[in-house]
């Protein structure tokens, strides 16, 4: 009986960290060592300025002069600030049209993509380039294809009778037109679907044909689940991605016409470096990374009634 209570306790005893073996260590020792350059760049470069910006965001500073502590001001001069509610509506405008369009743009470019035809890496290929250009010569180019007297657009239109708007200079077809423009780098999240895609796995596919499951009802009922996580994983980094956009909009329209264009990224440069306004610069930036965090968070909340996840299912 006591020997059985010994055991009994030895057994109730939380197991420790497994003894490594010597492969394992060393294979642990290159693990933090290849690791260890980027925890000293990002204690450097990221975590540094991340800090400094929170505790100059309690303070007015132009850069010339050294800061003076003005603690919530800076937060409270945002709520009366009309330019901060409209950069952030255009960034939430901005981001639910150019990820959902970007979403369903991209999925169905990935389902084309998948057939097994002659020279389909050829289109792959073709339809991937877009999204490795620079965004510098993105812009560039989108503002020829959306000029309102020789942009291609406007001269397809013309084809069919259709006068085209000016899209990048009247207020609402601004917005619009850098959503459509944002369809540029589809090729990129259509990669992430591609993968998901070719790992489905084909026995689902059989199961349906035996219950009489036609193209649709596949897509629907075995593809489409399959692919949530990836869906799931492409909304938050797309959205989060939208949020900050800046370079494309300052070459673009520079915020306008008449603030139609000013994304929240932008409006924090124009206070930060056109103002030098770099405590009220650091309050903006806060604030977005609390309004990110938080959409993230009701994504994630919200995610457990559409992702599905087939290790979950197994369990």
């Amino acid at each position: 009986m006591a020997v059985q209570e010994s055991v009994g306790r030895a057994a109730a005893k939380p197991m420790g960290k497994p003894k490594l073996g010597k492969l394992a260590r060393r294979e642990e020792r290159e693990f933090y060592l290849f690791i260890s350059l980027w925890i000293i760049g990002f204690i450097a470069f990221d975590a540094g300025p991340i800090l400094a910006s929170f505790a100059i965001s309690f303070t007015n500073w132009s850069m010339m002069t050294p800061p003076n502590w003005t603690g919530l001001q800076n937060y409270q001069r945002l709520i009366a600030d009309p330019l901060f509610y409209t950069a952030m509506w255009n960034s939430l405008y901005f981001g639910v049209g150019s990820v959902g369009l970007g979403l369903i743009v991209s999925f169905l470019l990935a389902l084309l993509l998948n057939q097994k035809v002659l020279g389909i890496s050829v289109f792959r290929t073709i339809f991937y380039l877009p999204s490795v250009v620079s965004g510098i010569a993105v812009a560039i180019l989108w503002i020829m294809i959306l000029h309102q007297d020789f942009g291609l657009i406007n001269t397809v239109l013309s084809w069919f009778g259709i006068k085209g708007p000016g899209w990048l200079m009247q207020p609402q077809w601004a917005k619009p037109a850098l959503i459509l423009m944002s369809l540029w780098g589809a090729g990129g999240s259509m990669v992430i679907y591609l993968a998901g895609l070719q790992s489905v796995p084909q026995h689902l596919y059989e199961a349906a044909s035996i219950d009489g499951a036609g193209p649709w009802m596949k897509f629907w009922h075995v593809t489409v689940p399959m692919m949530s996580p990836v869906i799931f994983y492409n909304l938050i980094v797309g959205f989060i991605a939208s949020l900050q956009g800046f370079v494309l909009v300052l070459i673009m329209t520079n915020g306008g016409p008449a603030n139609a264009t000013l994304m929240f990224g932008l409006y924090i440069y124009r206070v930060a470096f056109q103002f030098f306004q770099m405590g009220y610069a650091s309050a903006l930036a806060w604030i977005l990374l609390v309004v990110i965090m938080a959409i993230t968070a009701l994504q994630f909340l919200g995610a457990k009634y559409w992702v599905f996840y087939e290790g979950e299912a197994a369990r």
